[in-house]
């Protein structure tokens, strides 16, 4: 569906069903150099099973107009904002409760927005989240000067198992050449002002230990882009905090789980859900 936040085109796929307003809604947030399809997998099982689903594309990322906003706080912002006004263009009032999951830098953007309390919001989800999500200088020098080898060295460390190059766990289907496609179909710049964000982002474990909802941590066991170790101090100050917490692994997964173990993903979302929305 499309609609406009702050004047600018958004977008978010809603799972091949409209948003009603009587079923929960869980709003789907991406990762660097991302869009909504990386949630293919999970958003459509969950559309037609009883959730309204909102799959974003953040500014700048696939099919919402720019630029790429440059702070996570700015992002978070724009997801609250983004959740009102996709129910105000289908006369949903008010916006049904809901639960917001994030990957990578996505689950940063689903902990700031934690912090900004919107009525509706009952549950985060923090898959593959690192706190604090420091970016190597080889990298964001990669991403400034040569995206392709920025795009090579992310796959690379994204993957584990069957995930490796070229990464095929059926005939015809490349988890590898999948994820860098969606990567090279973003703007030029876009990974830049991502990586950026993440690596500027300090209240993340002020966030997490301050939690107002209950959150689920759901990390992979093989992943080397935010492996679980960079989880611990995160989930720890949840711990120390009121909010209910759940900690699910997903073995043997690299940082890629939402394609690379999408069943798993979708499980541990399945059993989840409906002990914080009903």
């Amino acid at each position: 569906m499309r609609f406009t936040v702050d004047g600018r085109q958004a977008y978010a796929y809603t799972g091949g069903r409209p948003l009603r307003a009587g079923q929960p809604l869980v709003v789907l947030v991406h990762g660097a150099q991302h869009d909504h399809s990386v949630w293919a997998m999970q958003s459509r099982y969950l559309a037609h099973h009883g959730y309204s689903i909102l799959a974003l594309d953040l500014p700048g990322h696939g099919r919402s107009a720019g630029p790429a906003l440059e702070t996570m706080e700015a992002l978070a912002q724009w997801v609250c904002a983004a959740v009102e006004r996709a129910c105000d263009a289908v006369g949903i009032e008010p916006v049904p409760a809901g639960v917001i999951a994030g990957h990578s830098m996505g689950a940063l953007v689903a902990l700031e927005a934690s912090a900004q309390k919107p009525e509706w919001l009952k549950a985060v989800a923090l898959l593959a989240i690192a706190v604090p999500m420091g970016v190597s200088d080889q990298l964001l020098e990669a991403a400034a000067s040569n995206e392709g080898r920025a795009f090579d060295m992310i796959n690379f460390w994204s993957s584990a198992g069957i995930n490796h190059h070229p990464g095929t766990p059926g005939p015809g289907f490349s988890t590898y050449i999948q994820n860098r496609r969606l990567m090279e179909r973003q703007a030029a710049g876009v990974l830049l002002t991502d990586f950026t964000a993440c690596n500027n982002y300090v209240a993340g474990l002020d966030r997490a230990g301050a939690l107002p909802v209950p959150v689920l941590f759901l990390l992979a066991g093989s992943d080397q882009m935010t492996p679980p170790k960079a989880a611990r101090k995160a989930l720890e100050a949840a711990k120390a905090s009121a909010a209910p917490v759940t900690h699910i692994a997903v073995p043997g997964s690299g940082h890629n789980l939402l394609a690379e173990h999408p069943d798993e993903t979708l499980n541990a979302l399945r059993q989840w859900l409906p002990t914080v929305l009903g």
